[in-house]
């Protein structure tokens, strides 16, 4: 190769010899046959299956594609049934305009739709379904049948469709509209299937699905129907009267009206009154251009009104809509079409802040108290004798949900003496969760030992003791927390909590949703000491509660119960695990709870004979240690 190389040229010419010699060419040619091309086109049905897990994820999506195609068929009535979550019989019916034979086929193609013709048309979109995968992702994982009708045909069309395949096309006589069927979904995918919630979870998402396209569309009329059952049965009419078909509970009092036009935006829907705030969310509506959106910076438009007005653990209702020109925004930013992109995203935020900070203004103010005359008080009666005021004890915490769970030491009379004679002689009522004292399992437990039981409360929120090579910090809401967790796991498995009975039953009425997913609780919350029952339809009556839990109002601690409940969305946690957890967060001494030496000795005890006493449920840290050899680096000493 030395041979071949010259200053102008390089190693270029030598590499030229080496693969165009005809010599080299020889010995540079494979030895081995040629493989085969790799890369194929998917065939239809497995590149409807692949969107399928795209664009139908569970039945409530579905249901979604479903109820937008009949109102983008400019439906007056729609009505929705469903069976066993969805899993087994989706159908919505309603009174469109139909299809004619040739549409009725061809729209189980992929990316076939009325709504676009060129590309431009995506940035000026104004109705719902418009990218032509819904209906072939729904008939490759199900069994369809459609029936549709235009009211000039004298008969419509019936199609059968099974993993995409056609199995029939028929006439048939029937009503102008279009109804679709989907049975079994998932039956040939059964990995899909086996990742579905159970019928109350599944039964939740297609109700919120059905809410929000009710919530968006007033003018229509629309019906839901589960198991064969009369869920919600909304006639067409304005907003606010929509509103209070679905929160029956939001009565025109409770609600302000928020409107307002400008030249970017036009903003009309209602929020709710400080004081009718919740403590759980799923109360927060947007629609922009009539189509429901999750943006967490408008959210924080509307609650940052309410700034003062209303404890920070708590969540305003509001329902407000949007119209917006459609080239201003981006709805296909999202495969489920949930979030948008504004153009100007600042001006938004400003305008929604100023529309809800304006209705609350308007209509919720501070009342003002004018005296008849300068004198009135002059005027007054005086008593005989002044007024006087026992004296009470300190009141620990004006939210009755901090209210401190521990019993309060009372001082020790005859009966107190008589119960512990009987207690005494084996009565072991209670013997399951007693605090274990014995410095033994402490030991075993705890590392490094308590030394002394000289503990104090930090802020009403840590609990600080001395041990022997330092001081150890406790998280007193994390520790309580970790504590009834595990006693709640051990009444579910077998020993019952026994139930604070009420000296008059409260009733109390839940949105269709929460009411399946309280059903689906019943058997853990009742061996939990809840005694509740049906009373009614969306109507329960609560006969007693956890000893614990007796100063909570029933409604709101029903509700939390189920919000929390929802919200546990670890796949690894099973039904007991998750309500236990729920229970034990809502019933746990919150931070800002004063305790005194006895509770806080009491704490101690029953958190170190919990199983895992160094996390709360969720994985935050219970307690910690800080050796004095830290404590003197802190400050500074050697």
């Amino acid at each position: 190769m030395s041979n071949n190389y010259n200053k102008n040229e390089g190693w270029r010419g030598s590499l030229s010899t080496l693969f165009f010699s005809p010599f080299r060419m020889l010995t540079l040619q494979p030895a081995k046959e040629v493989m085969s091309d790799i890369i194929k086109l998917l065939p239809d049905h497995v590149a409807n299956q692949i969107a399928a897990g795209e664009v139908i994820q569970r039945p409530a999506s579905v249901v979604k594609e479903l109820l937008e195609n009949a109102i983008d068929a400019g439906s007056t009535d729609i009505t929705l049934v469903i069976k066993e979550g969805g899993k087994t019989f989706i159908q919505v019916i309603d009174n469109g305009k139909g299809m004619s034979p040739s549409d009725a086929r061809m729209c189980w193609e992929r990316h076939a739709t009325s709504k676009i013709a060129a590309a431009e048309d995506i940035y000026n979109v104004k109705t719902m379904g418009f990218r032509g995968e819904a209906l072939a992702s729904i008939a490759s994982v199900a069994q369809v049948e459609m029936k549709t009708k235009r009211e000039e045909d004298s008969v419509g069309t019936l199609i059968l469709i099974e993993a995409s395949e056609v199995k029939k096309q028929e006439s048939f006589a029937g009503n102008t509209g279009t109804s679709f069927t989907i049975k079994n979904l998932f039956y040939n995918i059964p990995a899909r299937r086996n990742f579905l919630k159970s019928n109350p979870v599944e039964t939740r998402h297609i109700m919120d699905e059905f809410l929000r396209v009710a919530l968006a569309n007033p003018e229509i009329a629309l019906s839901m129907y589960n198991n064969d059952a009369d869920v919600y049965l909304l006639p067409k009419g304005d907003l606010q009267k929509r509103i209070q078909d679905i929160f029956g509970y939001k009565s025109p009092e409770q609600i302000l009206p928020a409107n307002e036009e400008t030249s970017i935006i036009n903003v009309h829907g209602f929020i709710g009154k400080p004081e009718n705030a919740k403590k759980t969310r799923g109360e927060q509506y947007f629609f922009v251009n009539k189509r429901f959106i999750k943006d967490a910076y408008l959210n924080h438009a509307v609650t940052s009104c309410y700034e003062n007005l209303m404890p920070k653990d708590q969540y305003p209702f509001y329902v407000l809509h949007i119209d917006i020109d459609p080239a201003q925004i981006d709805v296909n930013v999202h495969p489920t079409k949930t979030e948008i992109k504004f153009e100007d995203e600042r001006s938004v935020y400003q305008i929604v802040r100023a529309v809800a900070k304006k209705a609350i203004g308007q209509h919720y103010h501070t009342p003002t108290y004018e005296p008849a005359s300068e004198d009135t008080f002059l005027n007054l009666t005086r008593p005989d004798a002044p007024l006087t005021f026992a004296s009470t004890p300190e009141r620990r915490g004006s939210d009755p949900y901090t209210k401190n769970t521990f019993t309060k030491p009372a001082e020790k009379q005859d009966w107190q003496e008589l119960f512990n004679v009987i207690n005494k002689k084996g009565d072991v009522v209670g013997k399951q969760f007693a605090p274990q004292r014995n410095e033994e399992l402490r030991q075993a437990t705890l590392t490094p030992e308590v030394v002394t039981r000289q503990v104090m409360q930090v802020h009403q929120s840590l609990i600080i003791s001395q041990i022997k090579s330092g001081i150890l910090l406790i998280d007193q809401q994390a520790a309580h927390e970790r504590v009834l967790y595990e006693k709640y796991l051990i009444a579910l498995e077998n020993n019952p909590v026994a139930s604070q009975q009420k000296l008059f039953p409260k009733t109390i009425l839940l949105q269709p949703a929460d009411e399946q997913l309280l059903l689906e609780m019943m058997q853990e919350i009742r061996a939990l000491g809840f005694d509740i029952n049906e009373f009614g339809k969306h109507t329960f009556a609560v006969n007693g509660v956890p000893a614990e839990l007796n100063h909570y109002n029933e409604q709101d601690l029903i509700i939390q119960l189920i919000e929390g409940y929802k919200n546990q969305s670890s796949t690894a946690l099973n039904k007991k695990e998750k309500v236990a957890r729920t229970l034990a967060k809502r019933a746990a001494t919150k931070t800002g709870t004063s305790l005194n030496q006895e509770e806080m000795n009491m704490l101690i005890d029953e958190l170190f004979a919990c199983k895992e006493p160094n996390y709360a449920p969720d994985g935050k840290v219970c307690l910690t240690t800080l050796s004095l050899q830290q404590l003197f680096e802190i400050l500074g000493k050697k």
